[in-house]
């Protein structure tokens, strides 16, 4: 059994992760954990992978992907750079109904939701916060 070290999350553009201070601070071998993750998430590029790096006292590691951040979909989506400063007055965006759909059933591995409705409502509450109005939903 191997002690665990330290457990750090950290976000890296698919397939572009660097040694730099983020790394070092996680106490791994940078090189060996760049190269992993970079072959791990060539097949998203351009997005950003949340990811969760777990160093154990021997220098060694694991790492856990995570979907990319719906923040980060949802502007993608809606085809905006940044979100509206003061969502209550301000609309920054708008996205269809089928669009949130395919959006929460991307994130639902790491969603607490039962089912894509359930995901739906997550992923609405996140796009009203960011000033994004869903056309046809309530």
């Amino acid at each position: 059994m191997k002690r665990v070290a330290k457990i750090c999350k950290l976000q890296f553009q698919a397939g572009g992760a660097r040694p730099g201070p983020a790394l070092a601070s996680a106490g791994i071998n940078m090189p060996q954990f760049c190269q992993a993750f970079n072959d791990a998430t060539k097949d998203r590029a351009g997005d950003i992978v949340p990811v969760i790096i777990t160093a154990y006292e021997d220098k060694s590691f694991d790492f856990v992907c995570k979907t990319t951040p719906a923040a980060i979909m949802l502007k993608k989506a809606a085809g905006i750079t940044k979100a509206a400063g003061n969502p209550k007055t301000e609309k920054a965006g708008s996205i269809t109904v089928d669009q949130l759909r395919e959006i929460a059933a991307y994130k639902m591995p790491d969603l607490n939701a039962n089912d894509v409705e359930a995901a739906m409502r997550i992923v609405a509450g996140t796009a009203r916060n960011m000033g994004i109005s869903i056309e046809g939903w309530e």
